[in-house]
């Protein structure tokens, strides 16, 4: 018997076509979502600005719904529009010496690299934490190996799940070991947020960002930034505009006075239809309990491990030991290169992609275990007939 999943089905029209497991990749938004995003479109089309103050309040609500799901008081949240956009606030907004240093694993998504090697230039020294074996584990000893082989970094900066193979950091750990070294913690959450249980202030995170349109199943374009406040006076907010400041409804007033939250870091008008959308599909996600959904999300990669390692041929790169699990596993086929493996799997409609030297299957809350079964039966189908 099929497993109930803890996200409606029906909330998810994608599985009358496809059986969808790229939420590491790009989500599927939800009818709830897409229903705000109309319903706000039809607003400002037939009333404008007329009752606006309604949908600034909605605006106000994701933000206390994105504070819920994070784990910290709403006054540190900030909008932005993608997680690279927090990871800028954060890399350009400190300010930097000539011998600074930033610790960052060696496998990580671009963006989450590519602010930190760019300061650079400025002579701030950027050391790379090797990762371990197959599954590319990157362990809490491993960053303080590298935290202890040269000067105090300014800031430590991670993925929380790595985007390849799914390898989960112990971001709690992680702080405690860099705050021992007098840094800062910058976790890049997108790959987590939405189907792990997270406290980003109890655990001491610094500062953490995500879009939403992975696990949080939202539209693109929207994303949120966590600034412990602590921390958050360190930077320098880098858009500066009349919603950055305390003062922001009086327009003769050239005074620079920032918000006292992180309204700070916003400068200007916000994405009102992204916002909506991403709160409603926040509150569908709690109302379903992030651990309903983690506990859920698990088992479905914990069966999808298990059978996929008795096929002959199949290997399980992800590494899932200890709390290192996340909701990706990532595997590959002796003699197919994943780009092969992935468009054959298309063809049957299965949505996955090719990443981490191999392909990475991220279900949701609302996938079952018999879309697992039948996944790791085409991918046996395909390994017999390619021999």
């Amino acid at each position: 018997m099929t497993t109930p999943t803890p996200l409606p089905r029906a909330e998810f029209p994608v599985v009358e076509q496809y059986r969808y497991f790229d939420h590491a990749g790009v989500a599927p938004v939800p009818r709830v979502a897409a229903d705000a995003m109309r319903a706000w479109l039809a607003r400002v089309e037939h009333q404008g600005k007329v009752d606006y103050e309604e949908l600034e309040a909605a605006v106000e609500a994701t933000r206390s719904s994105a504070a819920r799901i994070m784990g910290v008081p709403a006054d540190d949240v900030a909008f932005v529009k993608n997680t690279t956009e927090g990871l800028g606030f954060v890399a350009s907004g400190l300010t930097w010496h000539p011998g600074d240093r930033v610790v960052v694993p060696d496998h990580e998504f671009p963006s989450t690299i590519y602010p930190w090697l760019a300061l650079r230039d400025l002579g701030v020294r950027v050391d790379l934490v090797p990762t371990e074996g197959e599954g590319r584990a990157v362990t809490v000893d491993a960053f303080a190996r590298a935290i202890a082989d040269g000067p105090p970094p300014r800031v430590v900066a991670a993925s929380w799940v790595q985007f390849g193979r799914g390898w989960r950091v112990d971001l709690a750990a992680l702080a405690s070991v860099a705050h021992d070294a007098g840094a800062l913690l910058c976790a890049d959450v997108i790959q987590g947020l939405g189907v792990i249980p997270v406290e980003l202030a109890a655990w001491g995170v610094d500062f953490a960002m995500a879009d939403g349109h992975k696990w949080l199943c939202a539209p693109e374009g929207q994303g949120v930034f966590y600034a412990a406040p602590p921390a958050a006076e360190q930077l320098r907010p880098l858009e500066p505009g009349w919603a950055s400041v305390d003062h922001r409804q009086e327009w003769d007033n050239l005074e620079l006075v920032w918000d006292r939250t992180a309204r700070r870091f916003e400068g200007g008008t916000a994405n009102t239809g992204g916002a909506i959308a991403l709160g409603a599909s926040i509150d569908l996600l709690l109302d379903a309990g992030i651990d309903a959904i983690w506990s859920h999300v698990d088992a479905l990669c914990d069966r999808l491990v298990s059978q996929l390692s008795s096929v002959e041929h199949v290997h399980v790169l992800t590494d899932r030991s200890g709390d290192g699990g996340s909701g990706i596993v990532t595997f590959a086929v002796d003699g197919i290169d994943a780009e092969r493996v992935v468009e054959e799997l298309t063809a049957q409609r299965f949505v996955c992609s090719a990443r981490g030297g191999g392909t990475r299957i991220a279900p949701h809350g609302y996938n079952d275990d018999d879309e697992i079964d039948a996944l790791v039966a085409s991918v046996a189908s395909l390994v017999a007939t390619t021999r």
